[in-house]
């Protein structure tokens, strides 16, 4: 199973419309092709087409030079994640990873599309790949049509408006249709409409969260495929969501689904935390002179870190496939298709946020006020993700308010990576004096620790201060 990343954009046209040159692009030296395939298509869904709805795609392709079973899950304006296995995997691998997105219902076949693809390579200085374009002539069972693509390849961004100028003014025109499926199965682009300052409050918190919910079952799809980061970005996800609800919790009546967060959270931090204390360890033991480090210190690291990164790993993957977890989506699905909305989110959100945001502001003061540290780097990420909720109809007050709580919460958390790398450090420590190894190293990191920490919180009050209330 591999992953590419795929930036591209679609365009249709009359069927006798004529492809320009486009070795006239910019940045385009010359071109190869044109070169004809045929494609032949099965797409699978849901029966109520579960990932169409959520703007992904599974299709087993035969032909062209990357036939074979094809998941696309979108990853941003014009850009898509395509998980890719050869003609001879299975469906179930992919079913696998969809899980989060079907939520128990079968896979079947929805659409057999036949494509007639003309491609072209444009291609820079020594030949360099910039991008591709295929025009295309699909055919359904009941239905044809041409589109054609502009797929990035090694060129820059840019490319990609270049070439639209260039299709724009023979004729070609913006698809308003994200994929071939969709087109097939007359399922049009759902948009969310973008949050005004003129917006209810109620309407401003919910389009929040349901971009965080989309982030959510994005990340979970790349956690199944073990991808790097996955699960801090799924962490992160959970976190924004339970703070949206925490902040604004008189605007929305939800019940407990803020504490159903909060167990998702926790069954994801011990990979996390792991992860976060093998990269600074490790770091830290390669920025030491090599005098400094004696014996098999990154031995250690792996024989400590290894059994443990693979039992948490293990132990996220259980809780994706759970009942409970199952549960959990259907609910945060629910929320952002019906709100429960309370009277208060009615009123203007340019007058009602600011209520909610003084009110964790204040919190967290009182906890920096306390000196109790964890307690208040946590309120603070509450505010700052409060305040991303706001910024589209508060602007930049709320926006210069946010990165000023993002400087205060990394502060914070330098300060708990610190303190929780001491335990580790000593263990360390300890394990290699039973094991007749010198275990001067892991010494002198716990000593560098418990200084920055030291040095950390000096620094945090200051900060702190420059996190003003909106």
């Amino acid at each position: 199973m591999t992953t590419h990343a795929e930036i591209e954009r679609k365009y249709e046209a009359e069927s006798d419309t004529s492809v320009p040159a486009l070795d006239t692009i910019p940045g385009v030296t010359t071109t190869s092709g044109p070169k004809h395939e045929t494609l032949e298509a099965i797409y699978y869904d849901t029966p109520d087409l579960r990932l169409v709805r959520s703007g992904m795609t599974l299709r087993r392709r035969e032909g062209g030079a990357d036939e074979g079973w094809h998941l696309k899950v979108p990853a941003g304006p014009d850009q898509r994640e395509e998980i890719r296995l050869p003609l001879d995997g299975s469906l179930g691998d992919l079913a696998t990873l969809v899980q989060g997105i079907t939520r128990g219902e079968p896979l079947e076949p929805v659409a057999h599309i036949r494509t007639n693809r003309t491609r072209w390579e444009l291609l820079g200085r020594k030949g360099k790949l910039l991008a591709e374009v295929t025009d295309d002539r699909v055919t359904t069972d009941d239905k044809s049509w041409r589109e054609l693509e502009v797929e990035l390849g090694e060129g820059p961004r840019d490319l990609l408006d270049a070439a639209e100028e260039n299709l724009r003014r023979a004729g070609f025109r913006r698809s308003k249709v994200p994929s071939k499926l969709s087109r097939a199965l007359n399922r049009p682009i759902e948009k969310r409409e973008p949050v005004h300052r003129k917006a209810k409050a109620g309407t401003a918190v919910i389009a929040y969260i349901a971009g965080q919910v989309d982030t959510l079952k994005h990340y979970d799809i790349l956690v199944r495929q073990d991808t790097d980061d996955a699960v801090h970005q799924m962490r992160v996800a959970t976190r924004r969501l339970r703070s949206a609800l925490r902040v604004y919790r008189r605007l929305l009546d939800t019940g407990d689904l803020a504490a159903e967060l909060r167990w998702l959270g926790q069954r994801l931090s011990p990979a996390r935390d792991l992860e976060v204390q093998y990269d600074r360890i490790q770091q830290a033991v390669s920025s030491l002179p090599v005098e400094l480090v004696p014996g098999p210190v990154q031995a250690r690291l792996t024989r400590h870190f290894g059994p443990l990164q693979q039992e948490a790993g293990e132990h996220v993957l259980q809780t994706l496939r759970s009942k409970r977890y199952m549960k959990l989506l259907d609910r945060l699905d629910a929320l952002v298709a019906e709100p429960p909305l309370t009277k208060k989110a009615g009123r203007k959100a340019r007058k009602e946020l600011p209520v909610h945001l003084a009110r964790a502001h204040r919190k967290t003061a009182r906890r920096v006020a306390a000196g109790e540290i964890h307690p208040a780097r946590k309120a603070g990420k509450r505010l700052r993700y409060a305040l991303e909720a706001a910024v589209p109809v508060l602007g930049k007050r709320a926006d210069k308010a946010r990165k000023r709580a993002k400087e205060f919460t990394k502060l914070g958390g330098e300060y708990q990576d610190h303190v929780v790398s001491l335990p580790t450090l000593r263990e360390l420590a300890m394990q290699s004096h039973a094991a007749n190894e010198n275990a001067f190293t892991f010494g002198l990191l716990h000593g560098r620790a418990q200084a920055e920490a030291a040095q950390v919180e000096r620094q945090l009050p200051g900060s702190w201060k420059r996190v003003k209330g909106v």
